[in-house]
């Protein structure tokens, strides 16, 4: 009879543990998701020149770290993507290459490069490739927010 009720508790913990397991996937892949439908729409968004939802990708404690620029913060960083969307001498967009996204838990990390092309009024273009890495963090609402980046770039 013990050997009946070992085998029997056994058996339940490995059911809760595959059960666990498979929220836990679930839950990651539902999270990675998220965050890449917000990369996306955050793409989306600056490319239609949306200035009122340029900083919708940030949580208000973010950190952005962008080689040879002084580090930001969330105001400094939406106050230059709003003069870069305003700027009419000038036009912007984003291509977005997500590399990995991996969670764990209520944060995630985010590895891609952005690629930026700048046209001027003079038809002139340049393409500059930046590579980094965003961390994200799960917001109260449920929504995933860049609270730390760092990136560099690479021109062609």
């Amino acid at each position: 009879m013990t050997r009946l009720v070992a085998a029997g508790t056994a058996a339940i913990a490995r059911l809760i543990a595959g059960a666990l397991l498979s929220v836990a996937i679930l839950g990651t892949a539902a999270a990675q998701a998220d965050i890449r439908a917000a990369l996306t729409q955050w793409a989306a968004d600056f490319n239609a020149g949306k200035s009122d939802r340029v900083c919708a990708l940030f949580a208000r404690d973010l950190i952005a770290q962008y080689r040879g620029q002084p580090e930001r913060n969330f105001d400094s960083l939406c106050d230059l993507l709003k003069r870069s969307l305003n700027d009419r001498t000038k036009k912007f967009s984003y291509a977005l290459d997500i590399k990995e996204i991996i969670v764990a838990g209520d944060f995630a990390v985010v590895r891609l490069t952005w690629t930026l092309t700048v046209q001027g009024k003079d038809a002139s273009a340049e393409t500059i490739d930046e590579p980094g890495m965003d961390l994200f963090r799960r917001q109260s609402d449920g929504s995933w927010k860049i609270f730390r980046y760092i990136a560099y770039d690479v021109s062609r």
